[in-house]
This record gives structure tokens, sequence and C-alpha cells, in this order.
């Protein structure tokens, strides 16, 4: 059985007073956390029980709770001093490391009746598969939010601070290549003490870590600051346990001729290592992974007597990885660029607790950037998410598994184009995966799930659901399902909105293409209502092909139940929810749908009496001087918009905005910040709008053409996160 997590040892010992009756045996991989161990038994025991550290020097090792580090218990003729029943429970901390061979022999020796492992990273295995090992029980399983609302770890301040341009430059570039000459140069040493001293520490003095790209950084660095007055040190994997344990004694000691303020390290204090008095933790190297930032983080949040807080300084360039940050904050493995945008906004408020989270106006626009320049639909990162979560269960996950665990957001596979269900990737790349489908049964699993699964309307999901079970008279079932269960009365439009999408009507170019063979419905004579047609009957005859499509149809209700339900004034849209131009023209219940070249900045359609407005809020620079339209927000309530171009005040689509309340018109508005993400091509819903009266014609800057500035009035104010990530973002 395994605990992850956060405060592992604490939490390890109040399970041993509630279960162990004999004798136990925990096992690390350092001297110095044996120690600290047994110290944090002893808080917890009390003077009931006895303990004892096996070292070379031990000579009674008949105690309650023996300590160990894993070199010593891996030798076999110290092993061997013990029976192989010796211990009721055997407690290994750090466990992803027992795929090495010292950890394996001392798990073929013992038999204890219990294994209990711990480690804070389950998932940082590269082939052994921790869960296997323990059958996949996972006893307790703690992040940091969690940990910080059971109030087990100090309060943090963490500060995004943007790194120092140099003749420039930044100390790194999108790629990733750092340059040695100004990561150490005196001017980023000077600027890294300034904000040091400027956002400070908990105390009378400052007791650091600092965390370098690599060693050679660590100790140019550590040089510089003793030139500066400092005092400091590196350390590193090459630096024997003797001299870890007295520079960790020198930070926090309270002897002024021997104190350190700073210890520099590349990774030996990522884990396993407890330093309670640390008040400062300052990161000058890219967050290449959420765990290992987690870690890092982690070294200062031990509590510790009069420390009330520890700060933490982020020095942040212009890497690629730059999203890794909000990740590993929010604790969120979901990969959806929405929620990770919200943490950088939003700081404090996903940190329970007295803890704060502030970025600088730079290093949140990087964060930005490098937001929505990821690719998270990436085939490494999908198989990586899909591995953690496998070897967790034991088993192939469902769709609902990765909700339910909190994984990757299952709708990345669907949008990877190589993929397009998880169906298809588990073909792939999934060798215990033995279900097989036809060419046509695999495109109306695709279609279901990059169409339908997300749950943004439920009416064909539910249509299905119907069909799974009865293959008449669907449209009737449908509309009574909608009104019993979920309160929905399906109008006439939208019911043609639904037969058109389940027939292939909906689709314009090579949409229709693509999905030619998806035919969910039939128009029955008999009956006046449609009935599936026979060639998707035969389809849904197969097992597998049935289970799959219905295991599809209860993602995408849950989805919708989760994310989808509650609908804007009349529509079926929710607010500040992301939609693509499909997903507008669909759940506006058009006819058909439209090319986005078709629809430019917005469209109208008379059937529907819908229009509408889709705004690029940051244009890009190279953009024609014709379709740089300047629409903008003057408030959280009113947008000044632009018309296309060459329109007058008497042109149609104008009029149709100026008096689209006696015309009965809705406008709709759709925003995202701009078209750099090439993945998603989402825009937020933010509500209807009306025009205030105030508009005017203009001639469009170094053009002839005309156009007409409008200004609107949102009928529901945009909220603030959503409104600052826009304007300010």
């Amino acid at each position: 059985m395994t605990l992850s997590g956060t405060g592992k040892t604490y939490a390890s010992a109040f399970a041993m007073r509630e279960e162990a009756q004999g004798k136990v045996l925990f096992l690390v991989h350092r001297e110095q956390i044996a120690r600290q161990a047994i110290a944090s038994y002893k808080n917890v025991f009390g003077k009931t029980k006895t303990f004892g550290l096996l070292s070379g020097n031990s000579k009674n090792f008949d105690t309650d709770y023996l300590f160990s580090t894993m070199q010593m218990m891996a030798k076999q003729e110290i092993r061997e001093r013990f029976r192989r029943d010796e211990f009721q429970v055997i407690i290994i901390d750090e466990v992803h490391r027992i795929g090495a061979a010292s950890y394996q022999n001392i798990i073929d020796y013992f038999h204890p009746q219990f294994w209990l492992g711990m480690t804070a990273s389950p998932e940082r295995t590269d082939s052994y598969d921790v869960y296997q090992a323990f059958d996949h029980n996972i006893a307790c399983e703690i992040r940091l939010q969690q940990a910080m609302e059971e109030d087990l770890l100090c309060p943090f301040h963490y500060f995004g601070i943007t790194d120092l341009q140099i003749d420039g430059k930044t100390v790194d570039d999108e790629t990733g290549l750092r340059d040695f000459n100004r990561l150490t140069s005196d001017d980023r040493v000077n600027y890294v003490l300034e904000q040091a001293k400027y956002y400070g520490h908990n105390g009378d003095r400052v007791k650091g870590l600092v965390f370098c790209s690599s060693r050679k950084e660590a100790v140019a660095l550590s040089e510089k600051f003793n030139e500066r007055g400092l005092c400091t040190l590196t350390l590193t994997g090459e630096d024997g346990q003797e001299k870890r344990e007295a520079a960790v004694e020198r930070l926090v000691s309270e002897n002024a001729e021997n104190q350190l303020d700073y210890i520099f390290t590349v990774d030996i204090f990522n884990e396993g290592v407890d330093i309670p008095e640390i008040n400062q933790v300052i990161m000058l190297r890219p967050t290449e992974s959420p765990i290992v930032f987690v870690q890092q983080l982690g070294r200062g949040l031990r509590k510790a007597e009069n420390k009330e807080y520890v700060v933490i300084l982020d020095f942040i360039g212009n890497y690629k990885n730059n999203f890794m940050i909000p990740i590993a904050l929010s604790g969120d493995r979901s990969y959806n660029k929405d929620n990770i945008r919200r943490y950088v906004l939003e700081g404090e408020r996903i940190i329970p607790g007295s803890s704060t989270i502030h970025f600088d106006e730079i290093s949140r626009k990087r964060i930005f950037s490098a937001i929505d320049a990821a690719n998270f639909s990436d085939i490494k990162l999908i198989r990586e998410n899909y591995t953690n979560l496998k070897n967790k269960l034991g088993r192939i996950p469902s769709l609902a598994d990765f909700d339910k665990y909190g994984e990757m957001d299952v709708l990345r596979i669907f949008d990877n184009n190589s993929l397009g269900s998880y169906y298809k990737f588990l073909v792939k790349y999934e060798k215990d995966y033995k279900v097989r489908l036809s060419e046509t049964e695999e495109k109306v699993v695709e279609f279901i799930s990059k169409k339908l699964a997300s749950g943004k309307r439920v009416h064909e999901l539910i249509l299905l659901e119907r069909m799974l079970q009865y293959p008449y008279k669907v449209m009737s079932r449908l509309r009574n399902t909608l009104h019993s269960e979920y309160g929905i009365r399906m109008t006439e439009m939208a019911e043609t909105s639904v037969v058109n999408v389940m027939t292939n009507e909906f689709p314009a170019g090579s949409g229709k293409k693509t999905y030619e063979d998806c035919i969910f419905l039939q128009k029955d004579e008999q009956t006046g209502d449609y009935r599936t047609p026979d060639e998707m009957q035969r389809m849904l005859q197969n097992p597998e092909f049935h289970q799959i499509v219905k295991e599809l149809v209860d993602f995408g209700i849950a989805r919708y139940k989760a994310n989808y339900s509650d609908g804007y004034q009349d529509t079926a849209l929710v607010l500040y929810q992301k939609y693509t131009y499909e997903d507008a023209c669909r759940l506006l219940n058009w006819k058909n749908n439209e090319v986005p070249l078709n629809i430019g900045g917005y469209k109208y359609d008379k059937n529907t009496k819908t229009f509408p407005v889709f705004i690029n809020y940051d244009k890009a620079e190279d953009i024609q001087d014709t379709i740089k339209y300047e629409d903008h927000f003057t408030s959280s309530s009113r947008l000044i918009a632009i018309s296309k171009q060459s329109r007058t005040m008497e042109s149609e689509d104008v009029q149709n905005f100026l008096k689209a309340e006696e015309r009965g018109i809705k406008v709709e508005l759709f925003v995202r910040k701009n078209k750099e993400d090439k993945i998603s091509k989402e825009f937020y819903y933010l509500g209807r709008m009306k025009a205030s009266g105030q508009a005017k014609e203009f001639i469009m800057e170094n053009t002839d053409k005309t156009a007409v500035e409008i200004e609107w009035i949102l009928d529901t104010p945009v909220r603030e996160d959503i409104y600052e990530y826009i304007v300010n973002g």
C-alpha cells in the first residue's frame, strides 16, 4: 500500500500508532532523513515506543521501530541478521526508487504482514510500476492544496518575477537555451539580490535555498554572492553526506560566526530533506516538471517554531515550458488551457489559507504566451498521462477515470489529429487492448468523440442514449427525455439543428465528406418520426462498438451536467465557457455550419435571427490594415466594435446591429484573446449585447475604406478574471 503526497512521515507515524502491533522497519535513502524520521515518530509516540538507528556501529537492533538506510539494509550480511518475518510492517520512503536492484533485494528477502510505500512523486518512474508493486492500493493521497487546507504545511508567499534582460535579451529563450555569461553576470546577481532583499523573509535573518540549472552555474553564483558580503556555498550530488549535513547545520545555526545565508544546489534538495527553518527559496532555473517544482517548493514549506511563512522567489525567463508553473501551483493536471490561465490570474484564490501567489505583469504575459503556444494534445504528453493513470488503477482507464482521478482532460486525445478518439489511441499505443472496429464504426466513434462528447449540448447525446435502447420514434423519445429529465423544451429550430447534425446535413466544406457515413437518423414515413437507419442498427449489434458508443455518451452527458447545463437566458450557451465557430453555429440552431472565412467577424442568420460577433482581441502585428479592427472594451460592460470594411451607417448589417431590439435580433458576443492558440481555436462566450446608440462612420487608417464604430452594452458585465485576462493579460 502506498502513501503519496506531502507530510508522509507524520502520516505514516499516525497510521502505525493505530495499526501496528509488532516491530516496524522504516527504510530511507539517507541517514540524515532516518534521524529526522525518528524525531517525527518520537513526537507522535512520545516514550511509549523504543526507536533505533541501524548504522555501522549499531549493536542492538531489538527496538519497536528500527530506522535504516536502504544502502545499509541492502548489504546481505546486515539483512540476514534479521528473520524474514522479523517485522510486522516495513515502510519504504521515496518508494518510486524501488525498481533499483538494492531495493528489490530487500523486498525479495523480507516477508512482513504489510508493506507501506511513501512517495511525493509516484509518477516519476522510468519503467517500474510503483503502484503494481503494492497491488494498486493507495492508502492516502495528499496533494499540495489539500495539505495546505489541513494546515500540514507552512504558508508561503510566491512571487513570479521577470528574470533580468541584459542587452535586450533574457537569460534564456523560448527554445530553452540558457546563456551562462548572462546567467552569472554581475548585473543579474545584483538584480537577484535586490529582489531577495525587497521581498524579504520571515525571521531575523535569511536561511535560504537557491535552485540552479547546473553545478557550474551554482558555483559561479555562490562565489558572486560571497563577493557581496553574504556567506554561501554550493552542494551537488558529488558532495558526501558529511559535507551536506555540516552545510545544513550552518544554515540553521544561530552561531553568528559560522552561519550560512544560502545553500546553492541543483537537485539534491528536491526530495527527502527536511530543513524546517528555511524561510526563503530562490528558483533560478526553468520549470521543466510540475513534480520537481513542488518538491523544490516543498523544501520551504516545513513548519518550524516561530516560522510564520516562507517566501518563494521564482525568476521567470522566456522559456517555452513556463506553463508548468501554474500547473504545479494549482495541482491541476487536466492540461486545460482555460484552467491554467485562470490560476495565473486568480493567484491566492486557488491556495487555501493565508498563502499568496503573485506574478508580475511581464511574467504573466510570458506564461500566457507559453500557454497559447503549448500543444497539450501532443502525443508524448498524452501517453505520459495515460501511463500514470493506468499504473495507478492497474487496468486500462475508462474515459470517466480521467475526470475522476484528476488526470489530463481526455478531450486532448480527441483534439489530436492523428487520433481523434480514445479508441484510436488504445489501438495505437495499448498492447493489452484487443478491440478492433470496422472502418465505418471507427469513423462513427471519431465523430461522436470530436463533435459531441465535450457535452456542450446534451440533445444529440440523449438522442444517442435513446437510440442505444430503442431504434424507433427516437425524436419523440428525445423530446420527452429532455423535458422530463432536463427541463428543456425542444424548439422546432433546435429539432431541425439536431436532425441536420445527425444526418450530416449540418457540415460545410470538407467536413461533409469526412463524416459521410455518420448517419444516425432516417425519416420514418409510417410514423412521421425518425428511426435509426438499418446500417447503424447493424453496427450497434456489435457489443464492442455498442459499449464504446455508450461510454462516450455517458462521458458526454456527465460533462454536460458538470459544465454546460446552466444555459444563458434562453440559449444553449453557457457564460464564460469556450466555443469554436462550429459550436456557435450548432448551438444557435443554425441549419448549416459556416466556415470561419465566411463568418469573418460576424454573420447574421435570418432563420434564427441570431447575430454572433466573434472578436480576436489582440491583433497580430502584420495584419492587413483593412481588417485591423480596433475592437476594445472600455469597461467590463461596454465594448467598442468595428464593422467590416466598406460599410456605412446604411449598410444592412450595421442597421441590423443598431436596430436589433426592434427587429427581434439577438446579438451574441464571443471573444478570444488572440489567434495564437492554433489547437483549440475557441472563444469565450460573454452573453448578449445591445447597441448603445453611439455609432459613427469613419475611414479606416491607411486605407480608403469606410467602416462603422459601434458602442455596445453587455447584458452581463464580464467576470473580473476573464476581463482582466482579455484586456491586460
